[in-house]
């Protein structure tokens, strides 16, 4: 049997003096004097007894899972008061930085069906069938317990690359800027091995939170998403969450109170220069394979640098840059391990390139490395393309991203070959323009009225707050399509300055999934 709280008899509250006469604030304040809240019923009853030791055992099984379960939250919905006890005890217990939090809580609201109806809702990591965040990370730095399920970050292993936050559709992870690691729920797992409830569930005063078994088999249908919340929440088809939430029933078009709020996204400016360098790199290297004589040099070099440039601002991102070179532990299921492989693999064709007319003695290799540029460019950068794509985030989808990724290489590309063959040029200045559709695309949507979709949220992001970088994004691409027609080399500073906005604007604008409630963009470091 589970034990619940149960309140104190109420002091009776003090009578009047006789014949004083009984006024409404009399009744009124006699009644608050009989309330009993549940952070004051929770107080007393620790107060009355000391030891609750049992009881809290009552909110955790008895027993560890069998095959086929894993432990799981199981929050009840009807009993949840928003008070986040919760979030202050796991804070405190795991002696989390000051911003950081591994729990919080958020508001439902019901919507068309039910305007006036609300709920409030705790979350924390769902624990997974299919972490997104174990699949992506590119040096295992998570790992499942086989035993209870329980997602576990490992921290010595992290090198602070936040693709797990981009991963998960439900923003659990946060990065820790004094760590330069990213952290996570454990379900106090070191609390579970010797029989005592997590901080979250102890220090719940309505005992809304406790941890239960559950199956890992295909047949559930009452967890997140699945059930009881419909869909209020993000797509559980990508992890398969295991939290359960029960007790009260959900209307059909309920969705998050902070759903609409247009909050742009984390720039990770690393990232953007990143892309946007490496792309624009192997277009200007591939341009002289049109060429029979040996590369341009003008080219060559300034491919190179470019490229190169890109690949140092890509380690700015992590926060451990000197473990990265385990990368290789995710090959199996992360592409930012194969892009990181990917990208090593065409490092060192630049070098060939600017070192081939001192090399003499070695034939054939400016040829040769020429021939490798745009295939193992385009490797390359479809890996880029993927990383984002897996991320199942509306705006980042593969066509939008391919078209995004292999239009700047293909700018550069006709632009190097319009510097010493002109008839390329009408090609650059045509694909400066096209790939701007998807943006356009984008904003289109966002004037549209109607029901919110992820597409529409970022088209408003780009419209509002992010107005002014996108009418310079627009105004730069413009001005270069043009100038591009008569002079590349002119043309060059206003097309990188032009993609670097269109970067900066693909990771703000992005609709990020996330729970209720979860405050601010991801991965803010």
């Amino acid at each position: 049997m589970v034990t619940t709280l149960q309140p104190p008899p109420p002091d009776k509250a003090p009578a009047p003096p006789s014949g004083d006469l009984r006024t409404l604030i009399d009744e009124l304040v006699a009644e608050q004097g009989k309330l009993r809240t549940p952070v004051a019923c929770f107080s007393e009853y620790h107060n009355r007894q000391p030891d609750l030791a049992d009881h809290y055992r009552n909110l955790i099984p008895l027993s560890r899972p069998g095959p086929g379960e894993q432990y799981a939250f199981e929050v009840a919905l009807d009993r949840c008061t928003g008070c986040k006890a919760c979030v202050s005890a796991c804070h405190n217990l795991n002696g989390l930085d000051e911003s950081e939090a591994w729990r919080d809580t958020g508001t439902l609201v019901g919507g068309k069906v039910a305007p006036g109806w609300q709920q409030t809702i705790t979350t924390a990591c769902h624990h997974c069938e299919d972490p997104g965040c174990l699949t992506g990370c590119p040096v295992g730095a998570y790992e499942k317990d086989r035993s209870t399920g329980i997602v576990r970050h490992l921290d010595d292993q992290c090198i602070g690359c936040s693709y797990c936050i981009l991963k998960c559709p439900f923003d659990v992870p946060k990065y820790s800027k004094q760590r330069g690691i990213v952290r996570k729920c454990d379900m106090c797992h070191q609390r579970l091995s010797e029989g005592e409830a997590p901080a979250c569930v102890q220090a719940c005063p309505t005992e809304a939170i406790r941890i239960v078994k559950v199956p890992t088999t295909d047949e559930r249908r009452d967890f997140l998403g699945s059930g009881i919340l419909g869909s209020a929440l993000p797509d559980v088809a990508i992890t398969r969450p295991t939290t359960r939430y029960v007790g009260r029933e959900v209307p059909e078009t309920s969705f998050a109170a902070d759903r609409e709020q247009l909050v742009p996204q984390h720039a990770h400016w690393p990232l953007v220069f990143m892309l946007v360098l490496t792309q624009a790199g192997i277009g200007l290297l591939g341009a002289p394979i049109m060429k029979s004589a040996i590369s341009t040099p003008a080219l060559t070099w300034l491919g190179a640098i470019l490229f190169n440039a890109g690949m140092a601002a890509a380690t700015l991102h992590l926060g451990q840059p000197l473990k990265a070179w385990r990368f290789f532990l995710g090959l199996r299921t992360s592409w930012l391990s194969r892009e990181i492989l990917a990208f090593s693999l065409f490092a060192p064709i630049p070098l060939l390139l600017v070192a081939a007319p001192f090399l003499p003695f070695i034939p054939h290799v400016d040829p040769i490395a020429q021939a490798l540029v745009l295939p193992a460019g385009a490797v390359a950068i479809f890996t880029s393309a993927m990383i984002y794509h897996d991320t199942h985030r509306s705006l980042w989808r593969l066509p939008f991203s391919a078209t995004r990724f292999f239009g700047t290489m293909l700018a550069f590309l006709f632009l190097g070959l319009g510097s010493y063959q002109p008839l390329f040029l009408p090609l650059a200045s045509l694909t400066i323009c096209a790939k701007t559709a998807p943006e356009l695309y984008t904003c289109l949507l966002g004037l549209r009225e109607g029901a919110w979709t992820p597409d529409r949220h970022s088209g408003r992001l780009l419209l509002g707050p992010l107005q002014n970088f996108t009418l310079w994004r627009f105004g730069l691409a413009a001005l270069a399509a043009v100038v591009v027609l008569f002079n590349p080399w002119l043309a060059l500073p206003l097309l990188v300055s032009s993609e670097i906005l269109e970067r900066q604007l693909f990771f703000q604008a992005v609709q990020a999934p996330k729970m209720p409630g979860h405050a601010g963009p991801a991965a803010l470091h």
